[in-house]
């Protein structure tokens, strides 16, 4: 056995022994130093004399390999551990890896449905449903893909406006005050068919209410909490018989990419989403060009292979 096979072999064994880690994390920690000694190997160096420049080197292999950044700040994680161990037992003078980063994974895109799923979803009636509740879950579809709220300025909205209240709905004007992330008010215009939806859930709303404050409620007449809006709304888009099950920051996702489809006017998303960063809303960008995209592949005739 060569010198870096046992470095590798004897911090193997304090961690299986030492940290008592489970055999899986210890297999995946063997698996990564092989990589670093096979990588040491090819670079004509001992693990011993390995410097930044080589783990970053390394890095950048794995990236354009396509390996991912979180896949690589896994084994990064494996490899420093390793040399703050020789650190330790005076092997090593510095570790080569303290500094060194994994690439930034891009941004995953939110998850949104299309516009035909969301107008099924929009316009689903469950003739078994209680009427009241029935007229309530609908109102909540409106306001959350209608003006795309988020689920908490929902459940904080109140039936009157006042200092107490987070939120409110001013049905003459039709626009939504709602208490956003990092307490920012912001006021959203409210659609036709959001107020209609409203106006039918306040007309059955008194006797399941009393005197609670919350616009929307449950069955024992207290605030619906965010909790039951998942369930409701999980339950309503597999009855509209949507492939994917909604959960409500889709609708938000889904709001903000068809404004963005049909108007192309991304600081109008911006405010309306209340963010207070341009930048978090121009992850909509890439979905509208991904709608751009399939537009494209069904209509253009440069876009279909020939035969």
């Amino acid at each position: 056995m060569d010198a870096d096979a046992a470095l590798v072999e004897q911090y193997l064994e304090h961690v299986r022994v030492g940290k008592r880690l489970a055999a899986r994390t210890v297999e995946l920690y063997a698996l990564d130093l092989a990589k670093l000694a096979e990588n040491a190997r090819a670079a004509g160096v001992p693990l011993v004399r390995v410097q930044p420049a080589h783990v970053r080197r390394w890095v950048a292999q794995m990236h354009g390999a396509g390996r991912s950044g979180r896949g690589i700040a896994l084994i990064l994680s494996g490899w420093r551990g390793f040399y703050k161990w020789l650190g330790l037992h005076g092997k090593v003078d510095s570790n080569p890896v303290q500094d060194v980063k994994a690439p930034k994974s891009p941004r995953p895109l939110p998850k949104a449905l299309g516009v035909d799923d969301a107008m099924r979803l929009a316009d689903h009636v469950d003739p078994d449903a209680d009427p009241v509740l029935e007229a309530r879950d609908a109102a909540i579809v409106e306001l959350l893909y209608g003006c795309g709220l988020r689920v908490g300025e929902v459940v904080g909205l109140d039936v009157q406006a006042g200092s107490a209240a987070r939120g409110w709905i001013d049905l003459d004007a039709g626009e939504a005050h709602v208490l956003g992330k990092g307490s920012k008010r912001r006021t959203v215009p409210v659609g036709k068919q959001a107020l209609q939806a409203l106006r039918e859930w306040l007309a059955v709303r008194g006797p399941l209410a009393g005197t609670e404050p919350a616009l929307f409620v449950g069955r024992g007449g207290r605030r619906l909490s965010a909790q039951s809006i998942w369930l409701r709304l999980r339950r309503r888009s597999a009855q509209a018989g949507l492939a994917t099950p909604v959960h409500p920051h889709m609708l938000r996702h889904s709001f903000a990419s068809h404004v963005l489809q049909s108007s192309g006017d991304l600081r109008a998303v911006q405010e309306l989403l209340g963010h207070a960063n341009i930048g978090t809303t121009q992850v909509y960008t890439r979905l509208d060009f991904q709608h751009l995209a399939k537009a494209y592949d069904a209509a253009h005739p440069r876009a279909h292979r020939r035969k």
